[in-house]
């Protein structure tokens, strides 16, 4: 009797290589590079997109996605994208960045490309760590929790508060579309793919800068199980770090218009 067919739970799709990924148990970094491959495949820009990639894990997704790409020095990326992109117009172009890369090295760069309002796309992956390098302190590390750098747990007298990037680039009048997602169920990993496509549609559009903030685990560094690591990106991350849109030029647009509207009819 014939065996049926079995039935892939994933198709392969063309925005990501066939390399396998080498990931640690548990990671979020995969999930994020098929997310941006399908989202690049989908739009039809795969082709004419090129990603930047920082020193860290977040290097790895030239490996993955499956267009061009250039990696960086640590923290550059929203420089060198500025460059490819004003040097080439017609290019997509994103950087693809850790906590560590985008929010402490490389803050200038992020915060001046948004005020700027650079027509670039920033794919940013919050795990609170540094991954690569040892699991030190990152800006985005939480309040208590511990690494190689701060041991006992981070301390507001010591360390500071951690950094809130959407809420800070919402304030530049240059930053077009920020939101903050999660990985950590099916329903916010839709959405973080949903959120992932608006900010490409803001590049492809010509609305100037957009960032897609994206809590990820990282079960290595924060000395867990996968399973743990999920709980702990529910139960504090999540609302240390609020989920949602933060800024949405569209909804902008449209509320600019409505008020017009309403004044004349007035």
């Amino acid at each position: 009797m014939a065996q049926p067919a079995e039935k892939k739970v994933f198709e392969q799709t063309k925005g990501l290589t066939e390399i396998p990924m080498r990931y640690c148990p548990g990671c979020g970094h995969g999930i994020a590079h098929r997310l941006v491959g399908e989202v690049i495949e989908e739009l039809g820009v795969r082709q004419r997109s090129v990603a930047v990639v920082p020193v860290g894990c977040s290097v790895f997704l030239d490996e993955y996605v499956n267009c061009d790409g250039i990696q960086g020095p640590h923290g550059r990326g929203p420089a060198i994208a500025t460059g490819i992109k004003r040097s080439s117009t017609e290019t997509i172009v994103f950087s693809y960045q850790g906590d560590g890369d985008l929010a402490s090295i490389g803050m200038a760069e992020t915060i001046h490309s948004a005020a700027r309002s650079e027509n670039i796309t920033i794919i940013f992956i919050n795990n609170a760590i540094y991954g690569m390098t040892g699991g030190q302190m990152a800006p985005t590390t939480l309040v208590g929790m511990r690494a190689t750098t701060c041991p006992s747990g981070r301390s507001i007298e010591v360390n500071g508060y951690p950094f809130h990037m959407c809420e800070l680039l919402a304030t530049l009048p240059g930053a077009s579309y920020l939101a903050r997602t999660s990985l950590d169920k099916p329903a916010n990993i839709v959405k973080t793919k949903k959120a992932i496509t608006k900010a490409f549609k803001t590049q492809i559009e010509g609305k100037g800068f957009s960032m897609v903030e994206i809590l990820s685990p990282c079960p290595t560094d924060w000395g867990m199980t996968p399973l743990e690591a999920i709980e702990r990106l529910q139960k504090e991350m999540i609302p240390y770090y609020p989920l949602g849109v933060y800024r949405d030029w569209e909804a902008e647009e449209k509320a600019e218009a409505k008020k017009e509207k309403e004044t004349v009819e007035a």
